[in-house]
């Protein structure tokens, strides 16, 4: 808990757009080993990035917080919600097939 009140406080300190680079930073550390369990064999960064450009503000808040105390069942339910949207689909044709082709 002090872990997660500490990131509070450090990100309330920084500009809005710090708080976001922050925070889209550590979600990408709590999405990471749930991408590498459940979809095994997919090119980890264009995922990422697709994950993390199309993730709402508060989903992106609720993996960075997940960074912090590591990936729940939430944390997978947050990271299938995000791969399922259809821009996600949309941006995982375009930048992770090429990548998994090459």
């Amino acid at each position: 808990m002090r872990a997660i009140l500490a990131f509070g406080l450090f990100l309330a300190a920084c500009s809005p757009q710090a708080q976001d680079e922050i925070a889209r930073e550590a979600a990408r550390s709590a999405i990471t080993p749930v991408l590498v369990d459940r979809f095994p064999g997919v090119p980890l960064e264009p995922t990422l990035d697709c994950v993390i450009d199309n993730a709402s503000a508060v989903q992106i808040r609720a993996l960075a917080l997940d960074s912090v105390t590591g990936p729940t069942e939430n944390t997978v339910q947050i990271v299938s919600d995000i791969v399922s949207k259809p821009e996600t689909l949309t941006c995982l044709a375009a930048e992770g097939l090429p990548a998994l082709l090459r």
